[in-house]
């Protein structure tokens, strides 16, 4: 039986990258905070990660030869969506630094976690190339 290391590695490359985009996404909002017109963004991961897991109902790939390559690890962009603002200000900025700041850190701690994951899975895949 061969090794599939996406198989091996499961989901969290995906979590990974996601969480990282978003992480990216929260932290352009917190630096605009007081920028003028600004409009907050983020990205609905749960949606973003079913359909790079194919639970979205959109085409996946499939093998229609054994000689065929696997067709796991195509990354698709999430789509940003605007944040619905508590409190708009005055001057139509509708970034909220508190929940902002809130999520951010919420990200962090989940891509903190399945980066503990990960690390876990490619440990337990040298202890087994090595036998020790």
């Amino acid at each position: 039986m061969a090794l599939s290391i996406n198989r091996a590695f499961g989901i969290f490359p995906e979590v990974l990258r996601l969480e990282g985009m978003r992480a990216q996404t929260l932290a352009s909002n917190i630096a605009n905070a007081d920028t003028p017109g600004y409009k907050a963004r983020d990205i609905d991961f749960r949606q973003a990660l079913d359909a790079a897991d194919g639970k979205a109902g959109g085409m996946r790939l499939q093998r229609t030869d054994p000689a065929h390559m696997e067709p796991a690890g195509i990354a698709s962009q999430p789509s940003l969506l605007y944040q619905v603002p508590s409190q708009p200000s005055l001057d139509g900025n509708t970034v909220d630094l508190q929940h902002n700041q809130a999520e951010f850190a919420q990200t962090a701690l989940q891509y903190e976690a399945a980066l503990t994951f990960l690390n876990g899975r490619i440990r337990t895949l040298r202890l087994a190339i090595k036998g020790q």
